[in-house]
């Protein structure tokens, strides 16, 4: 509880949150996970993390009982289950994370890529499935930033 008190009286951004992360109910069971939770509220936090869970009941326990926005970390082949983003609203999660989701994704594709590459000596049999640079540009807005870099520079000339 001290590091979350220090953080709130350090704190000088009234926009700044304050979440409080709790891996107890792993460890401890989920009455230690609550009761850990009602602590880090009453010590300042804006926002709890509970890891972990594995039913949508305990994230509704921990909104009923914090009173306080609850994030959800979904990763893949963890203890939490997929849960469905209508899902975790139903059970009050204020925000979810899905942290690793798409790297997974882009590395399986990546090790595609260059076991083609290894065993065939040229990616031109995964090409259809890479972005094309137009897509790439599209997708960041490159061609907007440009503009406004291009934009920026000519009023300095």
């Amino acid at each position: 509880m001290d590091r979350i008190r220090a953080a709130v009286d350090a704190r000088t951004d009234p926009n700044f949150v304050i979440m409080a992360r709790t891996d107890a109910l792993a460890v401890e069971g989920l009455e230690a996970a609550l009761d850990r939770a009602r602590a880090y509220v009453d010590a300042g936090a804006d926002m709890l993390f509970p890891e972990a869970i594995t039913e949508l009941s305990m994230y509704r326990q921990f909104a009923d009982v914090a009173q306080v926005p609850i994030l959800a970390n979904i990763t893949e082949f963890g203890a939490t289950p997929l849960f469905t983003t209508d899902e975790l609203r139903s059970a009050n999660v204020a925000m979810a994370l899905y942290p690793l989701s798409a790297f997974r994704a882009m590395n399986r594709a990546a090790e595609k890529v260059y076991t083609v590459l290894r065993q065939e000596g040229t990616q031109k049999n995964v090409i259809d499935i890479m972005q094309t640079r137009n897509e790439l540009y599209e997708s960041i807005n490159y061609y907007q930033f440009e503009e406004k870099l291009d934009a920026l520079y000519a009023k300095k000339s």
